[in-house]
């Protein structure tokens, strides 16, 4: 048996006065946030809330999400992060399929949550942050005031389920995965071991949404005594403020964070305490790497990971990094080796390895890795098999353990019987000077089924032509991987986790025809 939030209050033991949560107005040391998650958890408890009790949190970056997350490891309850950026139809699946109790919303969501809870049919408390009326969090966290700390510190086991992590993936459509205690615990293990930020007193941003992969390492973090640094809404302005003002040390950002840090430009003045900057959730271009580094300095590292697997599975280091620049590029278009007690494999259809430099499909094992979906038990059967995750992700690895992830399993573009991999001329058209962003699809075509369509976004002030980016593609890919078509346009769209959204630009392609392959 164990509980998770006992590291938060042995980080409240020896940081007493330390800042642990700077989130806007909100300012909290460990000894506060300790005092503060222990009253919240008491007014969960009253509700009859404790291990196992689904409560949910459905809001935007802000301080008390971090402070519901403290009180929900004490109670050993189970969190489900709800996107900010989920629909009302979305939410209500959410609430009703995970039988949420408490629902934690902010303004901005007050009527969405209000109504997601309305039609999901669950018998769900609305606490709205930020207020003080009878549905309001300040009211919510005062009832729990003098609850012993003892009270609300309930153990579970390694294999309770601890966090359900509601993602879309590159299907569109909601699944949960199932991360246990354990699963949480070799997180903060692997997070803790892991090379990096080491300053005295870390202080990490929150650049992206606390729901996902910015705020996965909140609980590693808390108990080593850093400083959790909260950024409302994603502003590359606001960005650099926050670093500079609360001289934050690390943080993680995904590339299309990344490419508008990048335009914006960068003082090397105002990211002078920054020693770790990570990037991951989707491939990034070497281009996009050489540039960060020559703009931040050699602090650029990359990560591989999923919902599926808790923490990183790979880590491209700040050394990999700048070796890639100066001697060896091809590792550039890695996303790097296996960290800790990670294993990763690639096998073909009937789950044996492939040789190295062989492509297959990805797969990890390890004790940060989920094992089911919550009530889907055909794509659990489907994702987790003979102890493996099977990420959807086509790669090889190199002799030397880098690993090489190509294309998703779904995304790969069928040319004239060719299999060609959409990340591969993404990474070419990236290297010319004109292209701010690009999304590499298959467009619909009579003769060779598909054809690879490249949508860019130019730079600002650049014309550049689809001749002449095919023409460039000609110098550095293979006749048939360039592209047929380039069509230019002012922005791509993202999905809800700031990834540039491969599947919408797909279908603008395919709208009336009669099939989508």
């Amino acid at each position: 048996m164990l509980n998770l939030g006992y590291y938060i209050a042995r980080a409240a033991q020896h940081w007493p006065d330390r800042e642990a949560l700077v989130a806007g107005d909100l300012r909290l040391t460990f000894a506060q946030l300790d005092a503060r998650s222990t009253a919240l958890a008491g007014a969960l408890a009253g509700l009859g809330a404790g291990r196992g009790t689904p409560v949910a949190t459905y809001a935007g970056n802000t301080g008390e999400l971090v402070e519901i997350e403290a009180a929900l490891y004490r109670l050993s309850a189970l969190r489900v992060p709800i996107n900010a950026r989920l629909g009302i139809e979305e939410t209500a699946h959410i609430l009703g399929d995970a039988g949420v109790r408490v629902l934690f919303t902010d303004e901005e969501h007050r009527e969405a949550a209000a109504e997601a809870i309305t039609r999901s049919g669950a018998h769900t408390r609305l606490v709205v942050l930020g207020e003080d009326g009878p549905e309001g969090y300040r009211s919510f966290l005062a009832s729990g005031e003098g609850t012993p700390a003892e009270a609300v510190m309930i153990d579970a086991e390694e294999s309770d389920p601890c966090v359900l992590n509601f993602t879309s993936g590159s299907t569109g459509k909601l699944k949960a995965a199932i991360q246990t205690v354990g699963n949480r615990l070799a997180n903060m293990r692997k997070r803790l071991m892991s090379p990096g930020d080491a300053a005295a007193e870390p202080r990490y941003l929150v650049a992206g949404p606390i729901t996902h992969a910015s705020g996965m390492g909140i609980l590693a973090a808390l108990s080593r005594g850093t400083t959790i640094v909260v950024l409302p809404r994603w502003d590359p302005a606001g960005f650099f403020r926050l670093v500079r003002e609360e001289r934050v040390t690390s943080t993680f950002v995904v590339p299309t964070m990344l490419h508008s840090l990048l335009d914006h430009g960068v003082d090397r003045g105002d990211v002078a305490t920054l020693e770790s900057l990570t990037v991951g959730g989707a491939p990034v271009s070497p281009q996009r790497l050489r540039e960060a580094v020559a703009a931040f300095g050699p602090i650029i590292a990359q990560g591989y990971g999923q919902a599926e697997t808790t923490s990183g599975v790979t880590t491209l280091s700040r050394e990999d990094i700048v070796r890639g620049i100066e001697e060896d590029p091809e590792i550039l278009l890695s996303c790097g080796r296996a960290v800790f007690d990670s294993e990763v494999a690639v096998l073909d259809d009937a789950g044996r390895r492939v040789p190295a430099g062989e492509l297959g499909e990805l797969a990890v094992r390890g004790p940060d890795c989920v094992h089911e979906y919550w009530g889907a038990p055909e794509l659990t059967a489907e994702t987790f098999v003979n102890g493996w995750v099977r990420t959807g992700d086509i790669a090889y690895i190199r002799h030397d353990g880098y690993v090489f992830i190509v294309d998703r399993k779904k995304d790969m573009i069928i040319s004239g019987g060719f299999n060609i991999y959409s990340t591969e001329v993404e990474a070419a058209l990236y290297e010319h000077p004109d292209v701010h962003e690009v999304c590499v699809v298959g467009s619909p075509d009579a003769q060779w089924g598909e054809a690879v369509t490249a949508v860019v976004v130019p730079k600002a002030g650049a014309a550049p032509t689809p001749e002449s980016l095919i023409e460039f593609c000609g110098t550095r890919l293979d006749r048939f991987k360039k592209p047929r078509r380039v069509d230019f346009v002012s922005t791509l769209p993202v999905n809800r986790n700031g990834k540039i959204d491969r599947r919408q630009v797909r279908a603008g392609y395919w709208a009336g025809a009669e099939r989508a392959v």
